[in-house]
Formats: C-alpha cells, structure tokens, sequence
C-alpha cells in the first residue's frame, strides 16, 4: 500500500473513531477493568502471582509492538515526551504487580475501594464550584455502599493496595498528559497518538516487569492452556481497557475522567449479577444510583483550562445527559 493510502486509512480511522462518544470507549473499560481481574483470580490457583501480572504486561507490549510498531512515533517525540513514556512504562509495571500482589492478600473490593481514594483526588484537583464538590461527595457516598469497605488486618496487603492506589493516580495523570501529547513536526494531534505511546510505556514496562516476575510465569509454558488463560487476562485487563481510556482521555478533561472512575464499582455489580448470578442488594442498588446521580450533577468548572466549550458533540459534562454536549478544544488539551 502507497503511503498517501496508508495515511488516508489511517485519518478514515481516526474518523470514525473520533464520531463514537467518548464515554462509550470509558464503559468498554469499565467492564473489561473486571473481568480481566476476574480471569486472574481464577488463575492464581495454578500460576504464581508474579508469573500472572507477567503474562498481563507481556501480552499487552507483544500486542502493541504488532499492532501498533510505537517506535515509529517515538522517534518524532520530545526528549521530555520520551521521559515520560519511560516513566508510565515502569509506573504500568509497578501498578500491575502491586495489583495482583494485593489481591491475592485481600478483597478485590478492598483493593478497589482503596484504589478509588486516589481517583477521587485527581476528582478534587479539578473541582471549581459547589455543585462539583456536592457530585463528588454524593458519589463517594455511592462507592462507600457499594464497596463495603472493611479494612483486614493485614499490613503489607494494606501497603501494596495504598501502593497501587499511588500508582493508579498517577495513571490518570499521565494517561492524560500522553493522551493530549502532539508529536514534533505534526500540526495536529492524531486520535491514535496516545495508543502509540501507550503502546511504547507498555514495551518499557515490560522489560522492567521481567526480571522480577518472569520467574513466576516459567513453569506455566508447559501447560500451553494456562499460557492462552494468562494472554486472555493480559488482553482483558491491559489491551482493552488501557485502548479505550486513551480514547476517552483525549476528549474528557481529566477531572471528569477521574470522577467517572466511580462507575467501576457499579460496572462489577452489572457484572456480578450477569456473569456470576449474584443478585444486588438493596444498598447495591442504593450504591448505582448515587453514583449515578453524582455523574449526572458533575459539571467541569468554567474556569478549568480542560473544559471549555467546543462544537463537539460527544464531550461528556452533566448537560450531556440530557442531550446536549460540551467538548475540551485541542489547542486547550496540553496539561
């Protein structure tokens, strides 16, 4: 294929990936964000726990390398932007090992609850008006119901979900800035820019997680089942959802994003009942419709440089559900 084709495809794409509503590619995530998690668990009784946070982070740099090729768009980054990559390549690393070192000694919903406290300041951060700090509060409350939180006593547990909670944060943070981030030499920011960064994070991540957890995966490459379980968890918890909240932070400012992270607990009770049978309870159901209702009542403030109005259609603020939409312009992206 000529080049001149291979870039009309390319902007084709991007087109059409840019006309879905972005808080569609963030439901995408949020199931996949559990049932990733969920294929772990069930793994961990046959594979060590670093060799399952291996096969995640693997698989994921293996996929993006193919699909992707990131090094063409590093080549054309910034030697800061190339600093940042390798630091959300070994922040990726540590997040995920934290992850599953802390599921395997407590609650997943323990370990979600905490993982929400850190979303919940990047949410802060960006809150300008009483009405955001009402939604915030009405959705913490919402989490609070549907978590249940009861911290164990279990200290390095507690240590590596505050840990991954850390790190969690920080993904948002430079989830966003490499979502919004223009290459040199280009006079516009590719939809597809920031899944080839993450694509290149993914690849670092990958060599830092290797020597500590490729131990735990060994044994599993004589079983050729649990190595096609552990890709399946790499896709389901790394490829889809980290895709699409790349495609849901380049149009949503990263105080909204953070706020709805809040759907996450909700999305694992829809799963619960639809994948396992677990029928939610009355404060389950409590718990939906505060989140709900906390999204719903969020508005990014009129000061906030990542929120002002454009002419696009599919920004989510709370005025688009009820139709009507705010969208953040390019040149306002830049954190």
């Amino acid at each position: 294929m000529a080049p001149g084709t291979q870039a009309g495809t390319s902007r084709r794409g991007e087109g059409i990936v840019e006309r879905v509503p972005p808080t569609s590619y963030f439901l995408v995530s949020a199931v996949f964000h559990y049932l990733g998690p969920s294929l772990a668990v069930l793994l961990f009784a046959q594979v060590d726990v670093l060799g399952v946070a291996w096969f995640r982070i693997a698989t994921a740099a293996v996929v993006f390398a193919l699909w992707r090729r990131p090094w063409r768009m590093v080549r054309r980054l910034s030697v800061p932007q190339r600093w940042t990559l390798v630091g959300l390549g070994a922040l990726l690393a540590g997040m995920n090992i934290a992850f599953y070192l802390a599921i395997d000694r407590l609650p997943l919903a323990t370990v979600s609850a905490i993982e929400f406290l850190g979303t919940v300041v990047v949410a802060t951060v960006g809150v300008r008006s009483r009405r955001n700090v009402a939604a915030l509060a009405i959705t913490v409350g919402g989490v609070g119901a549907l978590s249940d939180v009861v911290l164990v006593a279990h200290p390095l547990g507690l240590v590596l979900a505050f840990a991954n909670c850390a790190g969690f944060m920080a993904y948002v943070v430079l989830g966003h800035r490499i979502a919004n981030a223009r290459p040199q030499g280009s006079d516009r920011r590719g939809t597809m820019d920031g899944i080839d960064q993450l694509g290149a994070a993914m690849i670092v991540a990958a060599v830092v997680a290797t020597p500590i957890a490729l131990g735990g995966a060994l044994p599993t490459f004589a079983h050729p089942i649990l190595v096609l379980a552990g890709i399946g968890v790499g896709i389901c918890s790394s490829v889809i959802p980290y895709v699409t909240d790349q495609l849901a932070m380049a149009r949503l400012p990263r105080a909204t994003f953070a706020l709805m992270l809040a759907l996450l607990p909700a999305a694992a009770t829809v799963i619960g009942l639809v994948v396992l049978g677990q029928v939610p309870t009355v404060t389950d159901f409590i718990g939906i419709g505060l989140v709900i209702a906390g999204l719903a009542l969020h508005q990014p403030a009129d000061d906030d440089p990542h929120s002002r109005p454009s002419d696009s259609p599919h920004s989510f603020s709370s005025t688009a559900w009820r139709g009507s939409a705010r969208a953040i312009p390019k040149e306002r992206r830049e954190l």
